[in-house]
């Protein structure tokens, strides 16, 4: 976690959310808000579930110094409004432009020049009744977030982008989360890498039957993304897609 953490100031990361968040705080603080932000996400690494999971960190001060408590967390979380929430988002694209500067950049010559996105949802359970979970379509409780990643083979499970926590109940194929997780997943790449910039890699988005609806595909045409969704193969599907060959 120290190489994390220490990353995450090489990047930039700690420095420019705190940027961000300083216009929240009366006075001067303890722990800067980039530094207690970039904790809590190097506890999530080690595998925290909660705030309290910073307490990985405070147990070790030969290690790691002195580390914010859970409750200066939840305060940092409590000041993160939807303005401020725009602007830790556009910290963390700056810091992945910086990562990615450094030799972190994915290896275009081998996707052919592009960028690969998955879009893809998943099922948190949830043990008690939180705030926003409720039965999920499989039957159990809790969560259904729609996340982005780029596909890396070098990283496992690739590099994460953007995502929406969604209650349990959402649906699968909710066309409108799609449109907004892809406008978000733009915005979490560097400026250099979105659609419209002079030398920009082409872009897939890619996704299983859950997104593929027209409107999304029509949507990633409209922010210049290609796409490739997959679906069953019913009789109906397999006639739409003769039908189409045929006209072409």
């Amino acid at each position: 976690m120290s190489m994390l953490r220490e990353l995450a100031e090489f990047v930039g990361l700690t420095r420019f959310v705190t940027q961000a968040l300083a216009d929240t705080y009366r006075g001067p603080w303890l722990h800067s808000p980039g530094q207690v932000f970039a904790d809590q996400a190097c506890a999530i690494a080690d595998g925290a579930t909660s705030t309290s999971g910073i307490a990985v960190l405070r147990d070790r001060p030969q290690l790691h110094g002195a580390v914010a408590s859970q409750p200066t967390v939840w305060r940092l979380v409590d000041r993160i409004d939807e303005q401020h929430l725009g602007l830790v988002r556009q910290a963390r694209a700056k810091a992945r432009e910086r990562a990615w500067q450094a030799g972190a950049a994915p290896d275009l010559e081998a996707t052919g020049g592009y960028l690969h996105i998955d879009f893809d949802a998943t099922i948190t359970i949830a043990h008690s009744e939180k705030s926003g979970a409720a039965p999920t379509w499989k039957k159990s409780f809790g969560f259904h977030p729609l996340h982005s990643y780029l596909d890396r083979p070098e990283i496992s499970g690739g590099e994460s982008l953007a995502g929406i926590l969604r209650p349990g109940n959402a649906g699968s194929n909710t066309i409108a989360d799609h449109k907004t997780l892809l406008d978000l997943t733009l915005e979490a790449l560097p400026e250099s890498y979105r659609p419209g910039v002079d030398g920009a890699p082409e872009i897939l988005i890619r996704a299983d039957a859950a997104g593929a609806t027209y409107d999304f595909a029509a949507y990633c045409r409209q922010k210049h993304c290609e796409f490739s969704f997959s679906t069953e193969s019913t009789p109906t599907y397999v006639g739409i897609a003769d039908a189409v060959d045929e006209q072409l």
